[in-house]
């Protein structure tokens, strides 16, 4: 379910507070539009991402953790810090 390279940060973004598709795209800048538009879907569809739309012109969506996201994003907090401290240059900062 978490597989992939963006997964767990998009889980730890989310897990401090639902955003929107914009927010969420710049706290994640490496991230492709497309990219992350699919994996919202799988996340989505497994069952750790809620989507909510509230209508209006345009539509506003809202990602958000569910029940079972939240728990993981409980575990998965010390592996965002060790990926955070060893993205940029492969070593520790």
């Amino acid at each position: 379910m978490v597989s992939g390279k963006w997964k767990l940060d998009i889980i730890c973004e989310l897990g401090a507070t639902p955003r929107r598709f914009g927010r969420l795209r710049q706290s994640i800048p490496a991230i492709s539009e497309k990219m992350l538009t699919q994996q919202l879907r799988e996340l989505e569809a497994d069952g750790l991402v809620n989507r909510k739309v509230h209508p209006g012109s345009p539509a506003k969506v809202v990602y958000s953790l569910t029940e079972s996201g939240s728990t993981l994003c409980a575990g998965a907090e010390g592996l965002c810090r060790w990926g955070e401290q060893f993205r940029c240059s492969g070593q520790p900062e």
